[in-house]
């Protein structure tokens, strides 16, 4: 995409826009001129034996009219930006105008969220009023990814019960919300050995939250996990400062069973939540933070 911003389509846009405006009002010159009519003022073309097309001038208010429109772009395009990267003399542009009216809503709403500030968490989440104020914000910031109903779906955690990767406290929560947040865990197939070996740990893995497995290959495999102990602790129960997710209980973040175990060891998974510091005030995050906080409680 990054072909797309650079000066050459600037200029082309900027090229195209005059030059439309200039055909234009070559456009309406060629057909103000008459061309020569017979006596009765007829182009000579005939329909339906008696329609006949009279050859009259373009009137003169329509023609005045498209001259001021053309006018009227040439001026807007020197005042605003239209002409490609070219900004316009009066320097406008739709993100001043966007933040001007997001710093006037903050301010509309800044004695709103007064109220809430010495409120602790749990009168906060079940304030009426800043549930409203938390509900709504997370419709608007949250619940593309994790459902309306904050259950989530595969890859995208569900927010109301206790299982967190990166702990569920309410201070916790609103550095989530602030910083985002970023998992990363490696392909570990190699650390781990063969094929045969990343199918025993799949199934030892299973064994953790006594889920369907082989008890054999889990027994196998059992050796082989040391190798994602250092992240999901030797017990599997994972680790919050890593965001390491619990292998021991029934919740799958991203597919359970053997194959989207397996598929997990060897690909690896890469998933990142979005920081909302900058698109959100810290009062809103702290509402935020109580509304979901209070999801799981």
């Amino acid at each position: 995409m990054s072909d797309f911003f650079n000066d050459g389509w600037s200029i082309f846009v900027a090229a195209a826009t005059v030059l439309g405006l200039v055909a234009c009002l070559a456009l309406l010159i060629i057909a103000s001129r008459r061309q020569p009519a017979a006596a009765d003022n007829t182009t000579g073309h005939v329909w339906d034996e008696d329609l006949r097309e009279l050859n009259n001038p373009l009137p003169l208010w329509w023609m005045g009219l498209f001259v001021l429109t053309v006018v009227f772009a040439g001026i807007y395009l020197a005042l605003y930006p239209g002409l490609g990267s070219v900004s316009g003399s009066l320097g406008w542009t739709s993100v001043n105008e966007h933040q001007a009216d997001v710093a006037q809503a903050r301010a509309a709403m800044a004695p709103v969220y007064a109220a809430f500030t010495d409120m602790p968490p749990e009168q906060l989440a079940k304030d009426a009023k800043a549930h409203a104020i938390g509900e709504r914000l997370f419709a608007n910031n949250c619940a593309t990814c994790h459902g309306a109903d904050a259950k989530g779906s595969k890859g995208f955690p569900n927010l109301t019960d206790k299982d967190w990767l990166w702990g569920g406290s309410f201070e916790t929560i609103g550095e989530t919300i602030t910083q985002g947040r970023e998992g990363n865990m490696p392909p570990m197939a190699a650390a781990v050995g063969t094929s045969d070996d990343v199918r025993n740990v799949a199934h030892y893995v299973l064994s953790l939250s006594s889920s369907p497995h082989n008890p054999l290959y889990a027994q196998l495999g059992k050796p082989k996990f040391a190798a994602c102990a250092a992240c999901h602790g030797m017990g599997g129960k994972g680790n919050p400062a890593l965001g390491a997710p619990n292998l021991a209980d029934k919740v799958w973040l991203h597919g359970w069973g053997e194959p989207a175990i397996v598929a997990m060891i060897n690909g690896g998974k890469h998933n990142q939540m979005p920081a909302h510091g900058e698109r959100l005030t810290p009062e809103q995050i702290r509402v935020l933070s109580a509304y979901v906080w209070g999801l799981s409680q």
